[in-house]
């Protein structure tokens, strides 16, 4: 057992070995860290969420007659960049390729700073040519330097539980502090943490996350299951904070009566409810199901899945009342969605191209959204279930149930610290008076 400690540099070798594994390679699929949750739910959630603060940054910048600089606190091998420059302006039509905002003539500068060389090599590899991309070794728990020479930057960044490697909050409240310093005028913060409750971690839940701000991490979701098994006893371990909104909140309001500047919460979003990656793992939770797993399912091409994989049976933690009500209503809403799916598909005729009789009719109780994604599934299953060439389940219809179920957990979730991953958008703004971490 590798011995827990709390620096950076001290938990660097955890990710050279995962990038070492040839897991952490840029690709798709089942299995490793770029699997098709990532791809298709996490980044794609993560960009709607900022896009709107994103917009108003480049906005911003524009105003003054330049262009936008960001910075990567934790960039890993560029995975920041990659995440930003695929958020849209707007959906793209029929007749319309992807319309981006980072455009050429929007991104001035992306600076990524990580700690770990083998991931900084990694990002030079591939995006080195581009003049614009620069990459720097340093230590982000240790502060944020005003005076950088690339700077002012106006988005900070940071992506996938980044900012739990301030396992000891002192040094997070001293870079927001350090960050609204460099601020020019405005800038925004985004950070993210894991989630203290998420159901994946259930054995972690405390009413009192002073006695639990950190959790033992293992980074063993990278391997299948019997490889990880065969390597339990060597895997890396990281000390990595768990957060909840309102122990953020606490941390943002600090920086602020600390720096005498605005800093004030934009937003909270819970990244990755049901579909983290210790769902499969089960390394936290003895209940965890590989939901993970299913999903990947849904998005491989030319890959059936087995639906009943994504039921859920949610197992409420005595003593949390606020947690079980919201994971009981999101745990019935997926769930109804999934068995509307199968029974749509059950009752569907190809050969006629119309169901064998009606399915039932949508309760008007039910939420409007899952009403919403239920009534898209009845017509993607009409209008290609007579398909008899390419697939149309595999490569239609289950990748189309994986949107709706990420489109429901998205709209479901509270900004609480559900999800894998608890993201924050913070605003620093030095033309209004300070707030202490207060929230628009």
């Amino acid at each position: 057992m590798t011995e827990l400690n709390n620096s950076g540099e001290a938990q660097m070798p955890a990710y050279s070995e995962a990038v070492k594994s040839g897991l952490y390679a840029k690709r798709s699929g089942l299995l490793g860290k770029y699997d098709n949750v990532r791809k298709y739910w996490e980044d794609e959630n993560t960009r709607i969420f900022l896009r709107p603060y994103l917009q108003q940054a480049i906005e911003r910048a524009q105003s003054r007659m330049r262009r936008l600089r960001i910075v990567d606190l934790g960039c890993g091998s560029a995975d920041g960049y990659e995440l930003l420059s695929g958020i849209r302006f707007r959906d793209a039509d029929l007749h319309q390729a992807q319309v981006e905002l980072l455009s050429g003539d929007v991104l001035g500068l992306y600076k990524g700073v990580d700690l770990n060389q083998d991931l900084l090599e990694q990002a030079r590899s591939l995006y080195g040519g581009d003049p614009k991309l620069v990459f720097q070794q340093a230590d982000f728990t240790q502060g944020f330097l005003p005076a950088d020479p690339d700077g002012p930057y106006d988005f900070f960044f940071s992506s996938f539980g980044t900012f739990s490697h301030h396992s000891d909050d002192e040094t997070a409240i001293q870079l927001l502090c350090d960050i609204a310093e460099a601020t020019e005028e405005h800038s925004f913060v985004v950070c993210d943490w894991l989630g203290r409750y998420s159901y994946e971690w259930w054995n972690l839940w405390t009413d009192c996350p002073r006695d639990l701000p950190n959790m033992d991490y293992v980074v063993s979701y990278i391997y299948d299951r019997a490889e990880r098994e065969a390597r339990r006893d060597s895997l890396q371990h990281l000390t990595l904070r768990l957060m909840s909104r309102e122990e953020a909140e606490a941390i943002v309001g600090e920086a602020a009566r600390r720096s005498r500047v605005s800093i004030e919460v934009r937003q909270f979003f819970d990244r990755s409810v049901f579909t983290g990656r210790h769902m499969d793992t089960g390394d936290y939770n003895p209940y965890a199901q590989p939901l993970r797993a299913a999903v990947n399912c849904l998005h491989e091409s030319n890959l059936r899945t087995r639906l009943d994989d994504l039921i859920l049976d949610y197992v409420p933690k005595p003593g949390f009342p606020f947690l079980n009500a919201y994971y009981e209503h999101l745990q019935m809403a997926w769930n109804a969605l999934v068995k509307y799916t199968i029974e749509l598909l059950n009752l569907y005729d190809e050969r006629k191209r119309q169901f064998r009789s009606q399915p039932p009719p949508v309760p008007a109780t039910y939420p409007s959204i899952l009403r919403e994604m239920m009534q898209r599934m009845r017509s993607i299953v009409e209008s290609v279930g007579w398909l008899n060439s390419g697939l149309p389940r595999e490569n239609i219809i289950e990748p189309q149930l994986g949107y709706a179920l990420r489109y429901l957990t998205g709209a479901l979730q509270q900004g609480r610290g559900c999800g894998h991953g608890l993201v924050g958008v913070l605003e620093i703004d030095k033309a209004r008076p300070k707030t202490a971490g207060g929230r628009r």
